[in-house]
């Protein structure tokens, strides 16, 4: 019975496994999209450059085109989001006992696979967004030009969404246990919904960061790592409103920055 029993591999060594191999894989996907996509950046007036990401392609349907960039999305936002996200998934998982059965572990797949379907629709929301603020910079120079001002303000004013109570609230709930402010699901359908709040509470935290990073340079790998690491620490952190605050304080001095710096170059 005991050489049988230590056959199974126990269910916080699979977990943690399989989420290496995902965070791997989106890791590995997003530095190559990033890669392929940050570079040869359009010059701008004003001193920036324009992402390739957001350069309209005429022989495409809107579709066509928004269905790559979800994708790479999408992607993205598992190798970001999961770091902070596998804890959350591991305290689920836990709640179904430490059996190292299958259903727990489907169950456990089914609400991150919604987690991230929420993240999904930043990017349908955003494609087209993005796509029609470069049309209207290619076609008005001086529009262009005082992109880097409104990047500044943008930065500011997503520095100062981290001291709100709005920010508080979701990513107290980001922090919860499981089970502790809503019933604990125990079937396919209440995993997937315990999958989408959660994803709702994190598209909602993470809203000041995600428009920082939107701002900064979508692709752009330093840009992904700052915030993937102010994310986590705000999730796993002891206190982690005070590391909120902490980073909205670094963003509100960034975005300063950049406000005087588009000022003295204009």
């Amino acid at each position: 019975m005991r050489g049988r029993a230590s056959r199974h591999l126990p269910p916080g060594y699979a977990f943690l496994g399989a989420a290496a191999l995902v965070f791997v894989a989106s890791a590995a996907a997003t530095v190559g999209g990033a890669s392929m996509h940050g570079m040869d950046g359009m010059p701008m007036p004003g001193g920036w450059e324009m992402p390739m990401a957001w350069m309209p392609v005429c022989s495409r349907t809107w579709l066509a085109a928004a269905a790559p960039f979800v994708g790479m999305w999408v992607v993205m936002m598992v190798a970001m989001m999961l770091p902070s996200l596998a804890p959350a998934l591991w305290r689920y998982r836990r709640t179904f006992g430490g059996t190292g059965g299958m259903r727990p572990g489907l169950l456990t797949a089914l609400a991150g696979a919604a987690y991230f379907l929420v993240w999904a629709v930043p990017g349908f929301a955003v494609f087209p967004l993005g796509t029609a603020l470069t049309e209207v910079a290619l076609r008005r120079p001086a529009l262009a030009e005082a992109v880097p001002l409104a990047a500044g303000v943008a930065v500011l004013l997503a520095g100062a969404f981290q001291f709100t109570a709005w920010k508080a609230r979701h990513l107290a709930c980001c922090r919860e246990t499981p089970g502790s402010c809503h019933p604990l699901p125990t079937g396919a359908g209440a995993a997937w919904r315990h999958g989408l709040r959660l994803g709702f509470h994190c598209v909602a935290s993470c809203a000041g960061l995600t428009a920082i990073l939107l701002v900064t340079g979508i692709m752009d790998l330093r840009a992904m790592a700052l915030v993937t690491a102010a994310i986590t620490a705000e999730r796993l952190a002891p206190d982690g409103a005070r590391v909120a605050r902490a980073t909205g304080a670094v963003a509100v001095a960034a975005g300063l920055v950049l406000i005087l710096r588009a000022g003295g170059a204009g």
